[in-house]
């Protein structure tokens, strides 16, 4: 697949703004416009709203956005040498790109355009999940987030009960949203190629969350049931400081014996409940 929007090739723009890709950024630019055309294909209707992009990098998966219907595009990107080659999409696409120079950890998406927004991204590795756990937070700000992660990031968010890869992220996501990976995407379409294959993921934000539940008593649940996820439930719960920890399971219907891994995300909402009630008797 050929440009078309008469912008020069991605690894000459790479040449020319000296855009090497730094480890400390979590930088690994996508080339193949195959695939940024595939990516902006699968976040869906983008011509209505605002597409939020983070770390564009040369700007490759930009340039699909735009090229396919995207109205408003807000890239963020915290490498100012990247501005230059950004600048020139911005040009190509009049009044389509607007480019904000900061770190995605400190900016507000949800605030950022006119809804509905969606969040399409190839996000740096090192900052992937912190940035998916706080848009979740933001609830209905966003229609849908669709990103690039790494496989086993992916395989965590989209794990279910009894599986190796169920967590802590998986129930989190689960509770405020339905995952759903789409494709994967081998490291050589990259560059520089990472030692790990990535997927791209689609994530619908729910409406209200999957079952009844204070995020913060879950996130209290779910970081002591799987911070000792081999042990059961009576035992790993100690941590959370409540006495009669059998009582407290008694209260939400899971068996003392369970482990982490073996409850649904309505287990874990049940067991946030019993745990906010213990702190708050009769409310």
């Amino acid at each position: 697949m050929t440009a078309t929007d008469g912008l020069p090739p991605l690894r000459e723009v790479i040449a020319r703004y000296d855009l090497a890709a730094r480890r400390s950024l979590g930088q690994n630019f996508l080339l193949d416009l195959n695939l940024t055309g595939k990516i902006a294909r699968a976040a869906g209707d983008l011509g209505r709203g605002t597409v939020i992009e983070i770390g564009p990098g040369p700007g490759g998966l930009t340039r699909a956005l735009l090229a396919h219907g995207a109205t408003e595009v807000i890239a963020i990107e915290r490498d100012r040498r990247c501005l230059g080659a950004l600048a020139e999409i911005a040009a190509a696409y009049p009044g389509r790109l607007t480019v904000i120079e900061g770190d995605a950890l400190a900016i507000d998406c949800a605030r950022l355009g006119e809804a509905p927004r969606r969040i399409v991204a190839n996000l740096p590795y090192n900052i992937a999940t912190a940035l998916i756990i706080r848009w979740l937070q933001a609830g209905a700000a966003f229609a849908s987030i669709t990103v690039m992660v790494q496989r086993e990031v992916a395989d965590r968010l989209t794990a279910t009960p009894r599986s190796k890869d169920y967590g802590r992220l998986s129930v989190i996501t689960q509770f405020l949203a339905r995952p759903r990976r789409l494709f994967d995407v081998p490291a050589r379409a990259f560059v520089p190629p990472p030692k790990v294959t990535s997927s791209v993921v689609e994530i619908i934000p729910l409406a209200e969350p999957a079952a009844p539940a204070r995020i913060e008593d879950l996130e209290r649940v779910t970081q002591a049931a799987f911070g000792q996820r081999r042990k059961m439930l009576r035992q790993s719960l100690r941590s959370l400081g409540i006495e009669e920890v059998e009582g407290l399971l008694s209260a939400a219907d899971i068996a003392p014996t369970a482990r982490a891994e073996e409850l649904t995300v309505a287990q874990f909402a049940a067991l946030a409940r019993a745990v906010r009630a213990r702190r708050e008797p009769g409310k």
